[in-house]
């Protein structure tokens, strides 16, 4: 038990899925494990652990942004003994060729500053996924026939952005879309040794304007949720 996660030792598998929203938490449980039990809900903060495949797995919340997510990132690997993290979440397209219900695997995740910024201080630290997740995930994706990206990503401070200037920029150097976590997901990931990667659905487009209706999403994250269960167990 931790400050923050209420599970004891044994109860978190090693590998965890950590969506932003506790309730897709509970979803995805419910939706892809077998015999799921909830191990947390500490400050609302649900996770749950059951098996896929004969697999043990637990999904937890991370929160919104990366501050939430470190907290929870951080305890799950030094406490509970977690190997493998991955995200899933979703996104908004930067790029016109990214479509609404697209995948993305986010091999690096930009930022302007993440919680381990005090610790690089001048340097530009490059946070980058996990190739064996990556591969694999990429793998299944195009076994799956679900249209998928693979690059960049911005891990944002801030929902309601206000830098049109900067969105510019990113979306001239390839960055194909922005989220609030996965930057310091990889960052804590190889500071600690362990495997880390973002499987993420487009909910909506910067460019465009689309936006994906709160009804369809449950349907269209199921591809992204079983995509990291594949590539977390790929060759396992």
């Amino acid at each position: 038990m931790t400050i923050h996660i209420g599970a004891t030792p044994g109860e978190i598998a090693e590998t965890v899925l950590m969506p932003g929203d506790p309730y897709r938490a509970k979803w995805a449980a419910e939706t892809f494990l077998s015999d799921p039990v909830c191990v947390n809900e500490v400050r609302g903060m649900l996770g749950y652990t059951g098996t896929w495949n004969g697999h043990r797995v637990t999904i937890h919340g991370s929160g919104m942004g990366m501050p939430s997510l470190s907290i929870y990132a951080n305890e799950l690997i030094r406490d509970y003994g977690a190997k493998t993290l991955i995200r899933i979440g979703s996104c908004g397209g930067m790029q016109d060729k990214v479509k609404i219900r697209d995948v993305i695997l986010a091999m690096t995740a930009s930022s302007i500053s993440t919680p381990s910024r005090g610790i690089f201080k001048e340097l530009n630290f490059a946070p980058c996924a996990d190739w064996s997740l990556l591969s694999a995930a990429a793998q299944a994706a195009e076994a799956k026939g679900t249209t998928t990206h693979v690059g960049g990503i911005y891990s944002a401070d801030v929902f309601y952005d206000e830098r049109p200037d900067l969105n510019e920029q990113m979306t001239r150097h390839g960055i194909l879309g922005v989220e609030m976590e996965a930057a310091e997901l990889y960052n804590v990931a190889l500071r600690h040794g362990v495997r880390a990667l973002a499987v993420l659905t487009v909910s909506d487009h910067l460019i465009t304007g689309e936006a994906l209706p709160s009804a369809d999403r449950e349907s269209s994250f199921g591809d992204m949720v079983e995509i990291a269960l594949e590539a977390a167990f790929a060759h396992r």
